[in-house]
């Protein structure tokens, strides 16, 4: 019998990619470069199964016409770049990597809490450019983490593991908004109070952290107003996708000083980001590291593979989406 069919759109980890050419017809990206349209609406045609991260977009039109796919195996836990009704209506599975990339990206979150609380992008920039001149007690003052209060938009597995480090690490209140309950016993040993809205959290904050998906509804929802609402003296932190913020709103609250800053590692348009945003001090800007770890980036792909392992058998998705 024929092995499925299957393309990776990326370089992989190279024993992920060694287990995909043993157990499947696959094609690998040795270039690792993005794919265009017209490339995944042909891919979609030719293979069993399509292996996309968030630098693949999968609009509703590339499911027209009877493609040829079972299966979308994402390899990211993040969807929104994926229209997953349209692939559904097509007949087509969606699946992803949840979990796995929980403890990196919480880390990921709490690096851009220090280095912007502690002003550490401007002080190593300071130093790179030759401009350190030695140490002076008024240099690069920051804020502490200790005793402020930390807000979590998004209470689900990497908003609950930034909060037991925020709390557990450094003594922050924690604050949360989450659209639905969150089980007792996922929130033990946790120190947590839910408000009943992002406002909510956003006027209690110190430090306001999001962790919740991108795209539909949730597109641009920290905008001018929540911005205005965090104030003078609090930051903003987004290590989930970057389209749930305004970012020429938070560009024109960051440069006014109605934020006191911002640590971002995904933007709405990567990898594009406003000339406006790279110019400012009180912004921190990472390159979408949040699961950047050799263990998490390998455990990534041995879960697409276990979903397409699983679906090719026959079997239940581990971890459909939609």
């Amino acid at each position: 019998m024929a092995k499925p069919k299957i393309l990776i759109t990326r370089g992989w980890p190279a024993e992920c990619e060694a287990r995909a050419a043993r157990d499947y017809d696959a094609t690998l990206n040795a270039d690792d470069a993005p794919l265009d349209t017209d490339q995944m609406r042909a891919a979609l045609a030719d293979y069993d199964a399509v292996c996309p991260t968030v630098t693949d977009a999968l609009p509703a039109d590339l499911f027209e016409g009877s493609p040829r796919a079972w299966i979308i195996g994402n390899f990211g836990v993040g969807y929104n770049h994926i229209d997953v009704a349209a692939a559904k209506a097509a007949g087509i599975a969606v699946s992803n990597t949840p979990g796995v990339l929980t403890d990196c990206t919480a880390d990921i979150a709490l690096t851009l809490m220090l280095m912007i609380a502690r002003r550490a992008g401007e002080g190593e920039r300071m130093v790179r450019a030759g401009a350190w001149h030695g140490w002076t007690p008024t240099q690069l003052i920051g804020t502490k983490l200790s005793g402020k209060t930390l807000g979590i938009v998004g209470m689900g597995r990497i908003g609950i593991a930034t909060a037991r480090r925020a709390q557990h690490g450094f003594g922050m209140k924690v604050v949360y908004y989450n659209r639905s309950e969150v089980a007792a016993e996922r929130l033990q040993g946790l120190d947590a109070t839910r408000l009943p809205s992002i406002d909510a959290v956003c006027e209690a904050a110190d430090m306001v952290s999001l962790h919740l998906p991108g795209g539909g509804e949730n597109s641009g929802m920290i905008d001018a107003a929540r911005l205005d609402l965090i104030g003078p003296e609090g930051f903003l932190i987004n290590t989930a996708r970057g389209d749930v913020v305004d970012e020429a709103a938070l560009t024109a609250a960051l440069e006014a000083g109605r934020i006191r800053g911002a640590g971002l590692d995904v933007f709405a348009k990567e990898p594009h980001v406003p000339d406006a945003l790279r110019h400012l001090d009180n912004v921190v800007l990472l390159p979408h590291l949040g699961s950047a770890t050799a263990e998490t980036r390998a455990a990534m792909g041995h879960m697409v593979l276990d979903n397409l392992d699983a679906f090719f058998a026959g079997k239940p998705l581990p971890n459909p989406v939609g």
